[in-house]
Formats: structure tokens, C-alpha cells, sequence
């Protein structure tokens, strides 16, 4: 997508890095307090026991994860350079010792340039967030918070297990410490309106964020959302509203905030619905010709907002 539309993360790390530079997504081997007792069980109700995440981590060390990752996007992307993107699950739940070691291993491996750690707003202690600040001198560390929604009713029905106010008390200690934060959000949202969506973005502008991760809602198979899909209680946004909200959205972020991502990319053989997901290209087509179209880009209705 054209970089005058929006802070895409390729232009932004090429800018950072002076060259293509690709996230790989990893496994640690780690799980999820909203999994084993610690905050609730059977996780968030979109999360299958993957996590949502590669499941690669029975089978591959970390360094194994990042070495047949970069062959793979070196030769799909030309990419000279990598992130360590930890994914699936918690990836600060654990004593900071073992993290250490985890996100050591992954800043050993040649061509790795940083750490992007995916967590919870609720499971980033003091002791954690001074590991991450350490290596955060001496290397690119990006904090990634999975939100999904300002709103708390929301948080609630999904079984989040953390409060909006969470997150912001992350947010303040880890910006604190000069680390950049990047947040996940969910557009479709069991109970959400556009209205309800489009505040999400609102209030993300009035956050010292510094990046932000769009998804759309997609239903895989053997989980609380799946049952809640066959049983009438929730219906997938089609293409055209999700085109729609996401323009909005962006319209709605500050301009200079990264944009990580525009859509998802479902596992094929786990997806129930919607079949269009798995189609990103023609989505991010869509998005594209529907800015052009309509005139919108990143940031154009920020400014109107405080004026």
C-alpha cells in the first residue's frame, strides 16, 4: 500500500534500518495466565490452545524458529534484516531470568535486529519491564499490548481477563522507560457497532502509542467464539463493512503512529468463517481503493478532533 495512505511498518523500519526488514513470528513455549488458573481458563474467546500463535515450539528451538524464518523471507522478501517477533501467548509470563534467556537466544542468531514481544497489559511486572529497558539500549524492543477495545463491556464478553484501565497503567510504565508500545486491536467485536469501533481509534490518538495492529475478527474452529458462531449468537463482519471501518479508523489515528497491520492472516485449515479473510491481498486491495476513492489517509480527520 502506498506509504501517503498510512505509516505502513515496511516504510517505517526501512527508514529505522536502511533495508527490507521482517518480523518473524516465533513460539516460546510459554502459555497465558487467562489459560492456566492465574487470571481464568479456556483463554480469550477467539484463542484456540495455539494461541493463535505457530504452535512451533514443540518441535523447534528459537534459533531453529529464526534461522528457517529468515531463509524463507529472505528469499520471499529479499529482507537482509529480522525482528524476533514473540507471538503465541504471554510472551512476559515467566520469571525475568528465563525471558532473559529466551529473548537472548533470539538476539544471538546473525541478521536479528530486535525483539518485538507480544503480551497482556496485566503480566508486565517491574522486574520484567527493566529486562526489556536493558536490552532496549542496545537494541530495537518493541512492547506489543493486545487491547482489542477501549470499551470494558467488551473486554468482558470476550474474557479478556484485563480492564481498559490495564492498559493504560502498562502503557505509562512502559513508556516510563523510553520503550516504544504498539497495540493490538479487534475490528468485529461480539456486541460492537462502527460507532463503538471508530471510539477505539479515538482514544488511541490520545495515547503515547506508538504503533498499532488492526485485526479483523475470524472464527477458527474449537473455540468459545466457534460455538457462539453456530449457535445465531454472532455474525462475521463481511469485506465491505470491514473496508469501511477500517478507512474510518485510520482516518481517525494520529499521523504519525505505525501501522502494523490492516487485516489478519487466518490459519486455512482452522478457519471457519469468513472464507474472504483468507483472501488478504484482495482486502488490502480493497482498502486501498476505497482510501483513493473516498479521499481518506491516516490522520486526516486527527487534527479536526481537538480543533
Amino acid at each position: 500500500m502506498s506509504s501517503s495512505l498510512y505509516q505502513d511498518l515496511n516504510s517505517v523500519l526501512r527508514r529505522r534500518f536502511g533495508c527490507r526488514v521482517q518480523k518473524i513470528n516465533i513460539d516460546a513455549g510459554l502459555t497465558c495466565p487467562n489459560r492456566d488458573g492465574f487470571i481464568g481458563t479456556g483463554g480469550c474467546i477467539y484463542c484456540n490452545r495455539l494461541g493463535s500463535g505457530t504452535g512451533a515450539s514443540s518441535t523447534q528451538s528459537i534459533t531453529e524458529q529464526l534461522v528457517a524464518g529468515k531463509a524463507f523471507l529472505g528469499r520471499r522478501y529479499k529482507a537482509r534484516k529480522f525482528i524476533a517477533y514473540f507471538q503465541s501467548f504471554t510472551n512476559t509470563y515467566a520469571p525475568a531470568d528465563k525471558l532473559e534467556r529466551l529473548y537472548e537466544e533470539a538476539l544471538a542468531v546473525p541478521d536479528i535486529v530486535g525483539i518485538a514481544v507480544g503480551t497482556r497489559p496485566d503480566c508486565v511486572n517491574e522486574e520484567v519491564l527493566d529486562l526489556l529497558s536493558r536490552l532496549e539500549r542496545k537494541t530495537y524492543v518493541s512492547i506489543e499490548y493486545g487491547l482489542q477495545s477501549v470499551h470494558d463491556r467488551t473486554l468482558r464478553l470476550i474474557n479478556r481477563g484485563h480492564s481498559f484501565a490495564d492498559f493504560l497503567d502498562a502503557v505509562k510504565r512502559t513508556r516510563r522507560r523510553g520503550m516504544e508500545v504498539c497495540v493490538h486491536v479487534i475490528l468485529g467485536l461480539p456486541g460492537e457497532s462502527k460507532a463503538d469501533m471508530l471510539e477505539t481509534a479515538r482514544t488511541l490518538g490520545e495515547i503515547d502509542v506508538q504503533a498499532v495492529k488492526i485485526h479483523l475478527l475470524y472464527v477458527i474452529r474449537n473455540t468459545r467464539l466457534h460455538r457462539m458462531y453456530n449457535e445465531g449468537y454472532y455474525a462475521c463482519l463481511d469485506r465491505e463493512s470491514y473496508v469501511d471501518i477500517v478507512c474510518e479508523f485510520l482516518s481517525l489515528l494520529p499521523p504519525q503512529m505505525a501501522v502494523h497491520r490492516l487485516t489478519a492472516d487466518p490459519h486455512p485449515a482452522e478457519l471457519v468463517a469468513p472464507l474472504w479473510s483468507l483472501e488478504k491481498q484482495a482486502t488490502l486491495k480493497a482498502i486501498r481503493d476505497a482510501l483513493c476513492r473516498r479521499d481518506l489517509w491516516q490522520g486526516k480527520n486527527y487534527k479536526k478532533l481537538r480543533s
